[in-house]
């Protein structure tokens, strides 16, 4: 038995136990027991969350060994099998420890061909020559992109669309909402009628985001066995993923994304201000066009908060509204046979606040600038006897089709 399998059959159970706590609660349980029994569930479904967290490390880690597998250089490239692989991967290997040398050390004290190898990488951006920073190696950068999808879904291609661009001009996108026109009958001889097609346009920027200053001590640069690549590349992935998920979800749209949540239509009217139930879903789910609920990427997407709200509804006939991930089909977890996905950049349930949203995510393009550069900070914090690191990215994000995606507000109060 694989250890993903092992940790699916235990998060079967608890969600078994989980749901029989609750099915303990009757009418005339007392409050004293049913709080006792919410808190076992919660905690139940807390071990849940907690597993979940560990299968992804481990297919993780099942997707890292069958890229290193894959990328083996002792493997013929190509249909002449006498020319073996890896010469790029040798250039990339040369790249990065270039490029890890220049964090350690700084520029004035490399050796002269990794000094060139660097020097090489900034070339190649536009603006960072002059700005005194360097480009990062293709591998750090497909490590911070992991990074910056770890710390929300809108920066996931499995969730919105992605764009990636070499550069960061302004890039106009076409608009198109058809959907209140319909073909016609006519009748033999009869002219046909003219219908306007609603095109517009939506541009997509590239505005500059920065992680701030990573700061690093003198003993840990010096220290061999520190993989200082890991620790600037994770915290500049946090910091950064964090409020690129924020924007491309609540954002306003001023010098800023327009995030998916400000753009997207709300349905107002069917939620009470504090609470959600079982109903305000199937409303929302049916806001959306049927078109769009049968496309690949359709989804929820709420906070952890509203999810342990999910978590304890059930329809007229008792079933629950949430149900578990599927160990046997590989199925992810669902509400109303959709998946969905957490953002903590939500709003939770509560007065005015949009705390859902359902459709066609994939209609939400996230653009991103390729280019990312780092400069190291040497003198300005020598008093501390710490080199800083601060890293520059550019993205922005649009909804395209506005009936793709709608978001349930609650009641003012």
């Amino acid at each position: 038995m694989s250890k993903i399998t092992e940790l699916r059959e235990k998060q079967q159970k608890l969600v078994a136990d989980a749901r029989a706590l609750l099915a303990d609660i009757k009418d005339d349980t007392a409050e004293a027991r049913v709080a006792e029994l919410e808190t076992q569930h919660d905690a139940a479904m807390a071990e849940y969350d907690r597993l979940e967290a560990r299968i992804k490390r481990e297919e993780g880690l099942e997707e890292r060994e069958r890229e290193l597998n894959a990328a083996d250089e002792r493997r013929p490239i190509g249909e002449d099998r006498s020319v073996q692989g890896g010469r790029q991967e040798n250039l990339d290997e040369a790249r990065a420890t270039a490029f890890r040398s220049y964090l350690r050390h700084g520029l004035e004290d490399m050796p002269a061909e990794q000094r060139k190898i660097v020097r090489e990488m900034r070339a190649q951006g536009v603006g960072t020559d002059s700005k005194g920073g360097y480009l990062v190696p293709e591998g750090f950068m497909a490590e911070l992109v992991k990074s910056l999808k770890a710390w929300g879904p809108m920066l996931d291609p499995g969730v919105t669309r992605v764009l990636t661009t070499t550069s960061g001009n302004s890039i106009p996108w076409p608009t198109m909402d058809d959907t209140s026109n319909e073909g016609s009958l006519i009748g033999e001889n009869t002219q046909v009628s003219e219908s306007e097609v609603a095109f517009g346009t939506k541009t997509l920027e590239a505005y500059k985001y920065t992680s701030g200053v990573v700061l690093v001590s003198a003993e840990l640069l010096q220290d061999s066995a520190i993989d200082v690549e890991q620790t600037v590349r994770s915290t500049m992935g946090e910091r950064i993923g964090r409020i690129g998920n924020r924007h491309l979800t609540v954002g306003d749209g001023s010098a800023k994304p327009t995030g998916i949540v400000t753009a997207a239509t709300a349905l107002t009217g069917v939620a009470a201000a504090a609470a959600i139930t079982f109903d305000n879903l199937i409303d929302l789910f049916h806001a959306v066009d049927p078109a769009y609920r049968d496309d690949p990427s359709v989804r929820w997407m709420f906070n952890d908060g509203t999810l342990k709200s999910l978590r304890k509804l059930r329809d007229a006939e008792d079933r629950y509204v949430w149900q578990p991930a599927d160990m046997r089909t590989g199925a992810p977890a669902t509400i109303l046979d959709k998946p969905y996905s957490i953002n903590q950049a939500m709003a939770g349930v509560g007065a005015s606040n949009k705390s859902v949203a359902f459709g066609a995510f994939n209609r939400y393009v996230v653009r991103m600038v390729r280019e990312f550069a780092i400069r190291r900070l040497v003198e300005r914090y020598a008093d501390f006897d710490q080199t800083g690191f601060i890293g520059f990215t550019r993205l922005d994000g649009e909804l395209l089709d506005v009936a793709a995606v709608k978001t349930l507000q609650h009641a003012a109060s």
